[in-house]
């Protein structure tokens, strides 16, 4: 069993219409190749160069035109989509939202568990956090796929939950702020939440200015079986069900392990 899956990499900016015009592009470019999934950067609808209230001022409820324009797409396309959305909130605030679409239909949401409080950045002055919450997959051609989305990959405790709900792919839509070493820290990380995961991982940054690019599809054992590289593109590749059940009988690290994973406070 196989999926042909693609990580899109782009610069979203200010106007939605031209996000969702590129985003379109991009995606019937993806459909025309084959892929059945493909997986939008962090805040693919909407960008600005800072965090501030154009954020909160451009946000939309998930059942807003441009998720309803995603939907679409999908169901015309005939793929699976995950996508980072600014969502309407409150408190002056919005969620920073990954949606997973199918069939035209919202099968999963997951909102930010981590904010970008770090390296001078402080979203949280414009985003709530969501608290942790029982990981709610979303099942493509016979492979299950959790999200979380660009700051959670420093906390491998994230992948591991989505993990241990059934993953064999994790979904890693992001907005990694270039500056000095991010690229490395980048790399590094997203590779070993696949290695010490035995998972696929599915990395897709926005492009320069906003974000450091290098998405790329990862395998179990860590070797980038796509990458991109700075300028925007597609990066397309095979997961395979094989691999992911080879690795984990010679690597079985998720069966040997004596700690679990529990929310903070909990």
């Amino acid at each position: 069993m196989s999926l042909n899956v693609a990580v899109v990499q782009f610069a979203p900016a200010e106007d939605k219409a031209e996000n969702l015009a590129t985003i379109e592009r991009m995606l019937r470019e993806a459909a025309d190749n084959g892929v059945r999934l493909a997986v939008l950067p962090e805040y693919a609808v909407f960008t600005a160069p800072a965090m501030d209230d154009r954020f909160v001022d451009s946000a939309e409820p998930l059942d807003g035109p441009a998720v309803s324009r995603l939907r679409a797409l999908t169901t015309e396309l005939g793929l699976s989509l995950i996508a980072g959305v600014n969502e309407t909130a409150t408190d002056g605030r919005i969620h920073n939202t990954l949606v997973g679409i199918q069939d035209g239909e919202v099968k999963t949401v997951y909102r930010k568990v981590h904010l970008y409080d770090a390296f001078g950045y402080k979203e949280s002055d414009r985003v709530l956090a969501a608290d942790p919450e029982e990981p709610i997959l979303l099942e493509v051609d016979g492979f299950k796929v959790g999200m979380q989305t660009c700051y959670d990959l420093r906390f491998p405790e994230v992948s591991r939950v989505l993990v241990d709900a059934g993953a064999d792919i994790i979904a890693l839509p992001a907005e990694w702020v270039p500056g000095p070493l991010k690229e490395y820290h980048w790399n590094t990380l997203v590779r070993a939440r696949a290695i010490e995961n035995t998972v696929y991982v599915l990395a897709a940054d926005q492009s320069a200015p906003t974000g450091a690019g290098n998405s790329a599809v990862v395998d179990p054992m860590g070797i980038a079986i796509a990458t991109v590289g700075e300028a925007p593109g597609l990066g397309t590749a095979v997961v395979e069900r094989d691999r992911l059940d080879h690795v984990r009988k010679v690597n079985p690290a998720l069966t040997l392990r004596r700690y679990r994973v529990a929310p903070a406070g909990a």
